[in-house]
């Protein structure tokens, strides 16, 4: 007996001493260690399976604990809509995020996963979360450092769900207000953007010591993402995904410019863009993939692909995938987004490895990318989310911020007819006034694309304050607010109103769905506009998510506001409307006079706009009631 004890005690001690070896060996595991050597600790000890699956991102509707640990898959995200189920809670984002997770860290390495999700202007895909107006909004305001905040903000909501990685900020400067996309930029001007960049530094939660690496700094900020790199904003008549035919030079100095200011505040990766610049699909360019964004500008984050990019390097998409996976791999992108067919896409990058056609060169210097963004932003050392940031989910703190982004974003076009006094602001102790507009009484059309679902939607699709409800709030309580989306011109003039506020706009859209040869506004608004203003005195609010035709109507106006897409926090217009603040905001991109015009960008020899770029109006607080 007492010799079985003796066996015992010295097996658990050679247990123990082998345990211990192999913890002194893991070097990775270790976050004293310098970056450098828990990277490369780590990535000799992979088989080629575990770095393809790092390289393979998947969309959680195809996502389970065995697929994660079986294909050591890298990384998970919810495309547009992509929710574990209507109007989920922070709960259910966490406990999916984290049942994702388990099955990562179940692995041979416990190599953790990220999630990604969109977060465009605030966390957009969740219900309930605050939503910030569209880019094109922020562009308005000139305020970089507004921008910071609402990336911290973002960022905060974002982790409160348990996701560490965003598909944010869009750099794109947009040339032709044609693109489905024009809203996601801050921009026509290249400065703007590079300015707006600082809500980088928002969401990750500071800037790196050391200039160009990728920088997080813990579990209350998130891993952001420059997109579309490059040139998407500029493709021949602002068709989506399409061509962007300009020189080097003039690629360099309007659409690159946002990114070199980017990696320099240490975003963590670089998405590329569905578009071609001058013939060549962005994600097969090698030439500006590997040599220009990773050896030039000397970007060490990851470039992740748009979803289901590399299928879209042929035309039909997909009708060669094993060209598509050669190119794209080989053109310098670390992640591919496949979303759903990834095995398909892990058996094609095998075999060409295992072939020679990709160099395992490729493959490592892909992994150690990614690595670096999952060591640096604390990931190994704190895989699983919690429910610790909880409150700060749609908190009021946020929508009061983005009530005053809401406020500062907005243009203020017209005010008063020729010789006539101003109307805004406008009193809010008028006995009676009118609301009318498509766009009066609907959140999701407040709100736009990429809210909720990727295109968008109609009425109460989040939580939030609509326009309506916002002057009904401001209005002294002895003012009559009667809201007729659509009035009849008879009962118009068969009533004493003060004034009336009428808002209108575009229905929401996204990506593709939102390019336009006509750029108008929807019907019933024009009409409205007519009827309304030729009553009473009047202010139309345009809700739109870029300039829109207006010429022939504005001659009916005696005000005109650009809202743009301002998101949730409608309440943020009534404080103008009514003269809390003033109008402050300035054009972010030029206004057209007619589509036969575009493309056209302030500095163009041609330049006859409607209203230009940068234009402004304000209005005297002093005397409003």
């Amino acid at each position: 007996m007492a010799q079985l004890q003796k066996i015992c005690i010295r097996l658990l001690l050679f247990i123990c001493l082998v345990v211990t070896s192999e913890s002194a060996t893991l070097t990775y595991k270790d976050p004293k260690a310098p970056l450098q050597s828990r990277i490369e600790d780590l990535l000799k000890q992979m088989t080629l399976a575990e770095k393809i699956g790092q390289m393979t991102q998947i969309d959680r509707s195809v996502a389970t604990q065995d697929v994660m640990k079986n294909y050591s898959i890298g990384s998970v995200l919810s495309g547009g809509g992509s929710i574990p189920k209507p109007n989920a809670t922070v709960e259910d984002w966490v406990n999916m995020v984290n049942d994702f997770q388990k099955g990562a860290l179940s692995s041979r390495l416990q190599i953790p996963m990220i999630y990604g999700i969109d977060a465009v202007h605030g966390h957009n895909n969740v219900y309930g979360a605050t939503i910030f107006p569209h880019n094109i909004g922020l562009g308005a305001t000139r305020d970089p450092e507004l921008a910071k905040r609402i990336g911290v903000a973002t960022a905060l909501e974002v982790r409160a769900t348990g996701i560490p990685y965003v598909f944010a900020p869009c750099l794109a400067v947009c040339r032709d207000p044609r693109w489905g996309r024009c809203y996601e930029s801050f921009s026509e001007n290249p400065e703007i953007v590079e300015a707006m960049t600082e809500v980088i530094v928002g969401l990750q939660g500071g800037e790196p010591s050391q200039k160009g690496t990728p920088f997080v700094t813990g579990k209350q900020s998130v891993a952001a993402t420059a997109k579309h790199f490059v040139g998407d904003g500029g493709t021949v008549r602002g068709i989506d995904e399409n061509n962007t035919v300009i020189d080097y030079h003039d690629l360099l100095s309007i659409h690159l410019r946002p990114y070199y200011r980017a990696i320099i505040k240490g975003v963590s990766s670089v998405m590329v863009s569905y578009s071609s610049w001058n013939g060549v699909k962005m994600h097969s360019n090698r030439k500006l993939v590997t040599g220009l964004l990773k050896s030039t500008l000397r970007f060490r984050g990851f470039v992740i692909s748009d979803w289901q990019g590399i299928d879209r390097i042929t035309s039909p998409p997909g009708s060669n995938y094993m060209f598509s996976v050669h190119a794209g791999v080989n053109a310098g992108i670390d992640m591919i987004m496949v979303p759903y067919n990834y095995t398909d896409f892990i058996n094609d990058l095998t075999d060409q490895v295992n072939s020679k056609s990709i160099p395992m060169s490729r493959i490592d210097d892909a992994v150690r990318r990614i690595l670096r963004v999952k060591f640096q932003m604390g990931l190994f050392e704190n895989p699983m989310a919690d429910l610790s940031l909880k409150d700060h989910f749609g908190s009021r703190k946020h929508r009061e911020l983005a009530r005053e982004a809401v406020r500062k974003s907005l243009v203020l076009l017209k005010n008063g007819k020729d010789g006539d006094k101003p109307l805004l602001p406008v009193d809010k102790k008028a006995p009676k006034i009118l609301v009318a507009g498509t766009h009066a009484d609907n959140l999701g059309y407040q709100c736009g694309g990429w809210t909720i679902t990727w295109q968008g939607g109609s009425g109460n699709t989040t939580i939030g304050t609509t326009i309506l409800s916002a002057i009904r709030s401001t209005v002294d309580p002895h003012t009559e607010v009667v809201y007729q989306e659509n009035p009849d011109p008879s009962s118009l003039k068969a009533n004493d109103y003060s004034y009336g506020i009428v808002v209108v706009g575009e229905l929401p859209y996204a990506e593709f769905d939102g390019d336009s040869t006509t750029l108008t506004m929807i019907e019933p608004g024009p009409t409205i506009i007519k009827n309304v203003c030729a009553s009473m005195k009047c202010v139309v609010v345009v809700v739109s998510g870029r300039p829109i035709v207006l010429e022939p109507y504005v001659p009916y106006m005696d005000a005109l506001v650009a809202a743009w897409l301002p998101g949730t926090e409608g309440q943020g217009l009534a404080d103008v409307l009514f003269g809390f603040y003033p109008f402050s905001g300035k054009l972010p991109r030029t206004w057209f006079k007619s589509v036969n015009q575009l493309p056209m960008n302030v500095g163009d020899k041609h330049y006859d706009p409607l209203f230009p770029f940068g234009f402004s109006l304000t209005t005297d607080i002093s005397d409003a009631s």
